[in-house]
């Protein structure tokens, strides 16, 4: 690295915490904490308040995807006050937000609302777009655990054809996962199956495993619905194996949709039956097999 050639303290915490911000996005947990770490740790000794605010984000992101919501609460509320100090209205936005991802996973879906309706109305005085997305898919998430289906699928709208537009493959796939979601929970499963298809396309452009994980989720909940529980077994083993092939396991309060689409799957296969069926979606992880599986069963729909 150039800069701890010069000697350039700042530069390496700049881009340690440029490669850790990388890392999440490809799913490289364990290179997001080493690499977060060390950033945040340069920026204090260097005593610049706002790389340690930008390096405490990340790891703040990196505690919720592995279920240490605690430690995932206080540094977004650590990053929040501090924002508020530095005059950094977008981060303070950006961490309200996540404060209120923690709550909806908690089940807290009063203070989730609140904190997510405060992070939207701040980025929208900001002129913060990506920040008033982010708030208003939160408001989306906490709807739709809570049944309000038309409150979610409006939220989820106002935003999708902006994040095409943008190039966002990423934001794109959670979009689409959570419409598909919203189809399925309605009974629609014709437009399930498409929503979810063109999510895990997404997804897969992203390269996110996570993502690809849960449009796999997600077209197990079509499959069943659409009279496949063999299919759905399987889908939810591949979705299993994937998120395991980046070392974090779905989290026990992220389990919301896995959960009741597997209830319903083993309801209906058995419990040996579906069993069998998961470990052989699950053998095949990202190969080629969930692919076939998904894009060849779509013809069938409605059937």
């Amino acid at each position: 690295m150039a800069f701890r050639a010069n000697g350039d303290r700042w530069g390496m915490a700049v881009a340690l915490g440029t490669r850790a911000k990388q890392a999440l996005t490809r799913g490289d947990l364990t290179s997001v904490e080493r690499d977060g770490e060390q950033s945040r740790t340069l920026f204090g000794e260097l005593g610049d308040r706002w790389g340690q605010l930008q390096a405490m984000f990340t790891l703040g992101l990196l505690a919720q995807i592995t279920g240490d919501y605690p430690r995932a609460a206080d540094l977004h509320r650590t990053g929040a006050r501090m924002g508020e100090e530095l005059g950094l209205w977008t981060e303070v936005s950006d961490n309200l937000c996540q404060l209120g991802r923690v709550a909806l996973l908690s089940r807290d879906y009063e203070r989730a609302a609140d904190l997510h309706d405060r992070a939207r109305r701040l980025a929208v005085e900001q002129g913060y777009q990506v920040g008033e997305e982010l708030a208003e898919i939160g408001l989306a998430l906490g709807a739709r655990r809570q049944g309000r289906l038309d409150t979610a699928e409006a939220h989820l709208r106002n935003w999708l054809d902006w994040d095409r537009r943008m190039g966002s493959d990423i934001g794109s796939a959670l979009i689409l996962s959570e419409l598909g979601f919203v189809a399925e929970q309605r009974g629609d499963d014709e437009a399930a199956l498409t929503l979810h298809l063109d999510g895990l396309a997404a997804a897969r452009q992203s390269g996110d495993p996570r993502a690809i994980a849960l449009a796999l989720e997600g077209l197990a909940g079509a499959q069943v619905s659409a009279g496949r529980p063999e299919q759905a077994a399987r889908l939810l083993g591949a979705a299993a194996a994937t998120r395991e092939s980046v070392g974090v396991p779905l989290p026990a309060a992220e389990r919301f949709d896995v959960d009741r689409i597997g209830g319903r799957t083993r309801a209906v296969l058995g419990d040996e039956a579906f069993a069998t069926q998961y470990a052989h979606g699950r053998s095949h992880g990202t190969d080629r097999y969930p692919e076939d599986l998904t894009l060849t069963a779509h013809p069938a729909i409605g059937s």
